[in-house]
């Protein structure tokens, strides 16, 4: 059997799962399952060690290996686990040697089960020219890892190390190849892509990697990107998405909280008027252009009045497409020793959250019944369009082809195609 990959978490990791798969498989491994998990909430981490779990008794002769961010930050929790064969941290989960390395290791009796070394020391990214996506439609291409903030509530950068870039041409050159192997859209990746290129000669921005790609590979339909920091976007970047019809007008904001004071509580950089500021500038250069957004409920010290100002945020700053997350206290953050709130409160906070949000999917749904809009299908019967909302198609086309559809109505969570 071969290498399988079982992924949690970001689109980042979905990216370095392929690259975990054929490094894994290159190193000669077999009846190999990874686990490439999550570390940004608590229940990711329960969610990654229950599955390891289920893995063991439905593949109980296969080798497990754990990887990925809550592997980097707390490599003690799974090699604890009986069920778990290796820990690789994440710099190693990328790399041939240390797959190569794992393989012969599974050969020792007495061999180290953890291979996990300091993130904080990793200094460069290299692209992974990675041919194509297993079972995907579209492609994710990384730009960027870690990062350089510390915001109080997040484990991420422990996991991730500090900011470090891909240079320009070999993200160009990526894209270039994905599309010639017949993906239509590519995602640009990361952990803070809006601090692109702060490592790089001549500090480019990511607006100039955005206008680089698009001028540069002509035949690419669509391209995309993942979540970025509004309060980083460059000028570049901001004109693109009036000036690139090509660059999809949809975009996933780390907002986090809309009251100032719990945004300085976070050590966040922007307040809630730059956000609002933000989305009234995209949608005036792109008026159709749709807003998600990350939301965190019930952080430590909030108020109900500042979480009502959270809940009108959604209004405020016209979103769409929400995430909503119940603050979660990671071992070792600074917001885990500040005084914390009721969970049964978190918990009703985050209903109320995710209860305005699919309020405004709703008023997102039904103003897009009566148009036209082009389709990436990415299985016979489902879609996204440009805006990235769900369509359902009753067996349009195949899985990475596009269609354009009028739609005909919807049925609360997703666009019904006529």
């Amino acid at each position: 059997m071969s290498v399988d990959v079982v992924t949690f978490g970001c689109r980042l990791n979905a990216a370095e799962s392929e690259v975990i798969r054929r490094e894994a498989e290159r190193a000669g491994l077999s009846d190999t399952v990874v686990v490439n998990t999550c570390a940004v909430t608590a229940e990711a981490v329960r969610q990654a060690r229950q599955t390891i779990r289920a893995l063991r008794r439905e593949r109980p002769s296969a080798k497990i290996v754990v990887t990925g961010c809550a592997a980097q930050t707390e490599p003690h929790t799974f090699a604890a686990m009986a069920e778990a064969d290796r820990v690789l941290g994440n710099n190693e989960k990328l790399s041939t040697e240390a797959w190569v390395r794992t393989r012969i290791d599974f050969g020792v009796a007495d061999a180290p089960k953890t291979l996990v070394n300091d993130i904080m020391a990793v200094k460069e990214t290299a692209p992974h020219l990675i041919e194509a996506f297993a079972g995907r439609a579209r492609a994710f291409v990384q730009v960027q890892n870690g990062c350089d903030h510390r915001c109080t509530f997040c484990i991420i950068p422990y996991g991730r190390g500090n900011s470090r870039s891909v240079p320009m041409g070999a993200v160009v050159a990526d894209v270039r190849r994905l599309v010639a192997n017949g993906f239509g859209e590519v995602v640009l990746t990361g952990v803070d892509i809006t601090s692109y290129g702060a490592d790089l000669p001549g500090a480019p921005k990511l607006g100039a990697l955005v206008k680089q790609i698009l001028k540069h590979v002509p035949e690419l339909k669509r391209l995309r990107l993942s979540s970025i920091d509004s309060i980083e976007a460059d000028r570049d970047l901001i004109d693109s998405f009036a000036d690139e019809a090509r660059l999809m007008p949809h975009l996933h904001l780390s907002l986090q909280a809309g009251d100032d004071l719990i945004l300085k509580r976070m050590k966040r950089r922007h307040l809630r008027n730059d956000a609002i500021a933000f989305c009234r500038e995209l949608r005036r250069l792109r008026p159709d252009i749709v807003f998600g957004a990350d939301i965190i409920a019930g952080f430590p010290t909030e108020t109900e009045a500042m979480f009502g100002n959270s809940l009108a945020l959604i209004e405020d700053c016209g979103l769409t497409h929400l995430h909503v997350f119940p603050f979660s206290p990671r071992p070792g953050t600074p917001a885990a020793r500040m005084p914390q709130l009721d969970r049964a409160i978190v918990k009703e906070r985050a209903a109320r959250l995710r209860e305005r949000g699919a309020q405004a999917l709703q008023s997102h749904l039904e103003a897009e019944v009566g148009t036209t809009r082009r389709v990436l299908m990415e299985t016979e019967v489902q879609g996204r369009t440009e805006h990235f909302t769900q369509v359902s198609l009753a067996g349009a086309g195949s899985p990475g082809a596009f269609v354009d559809v009028t739609i005909a109505g919807h049925d609360g969570r997703q666009l019904l195609a006529a």
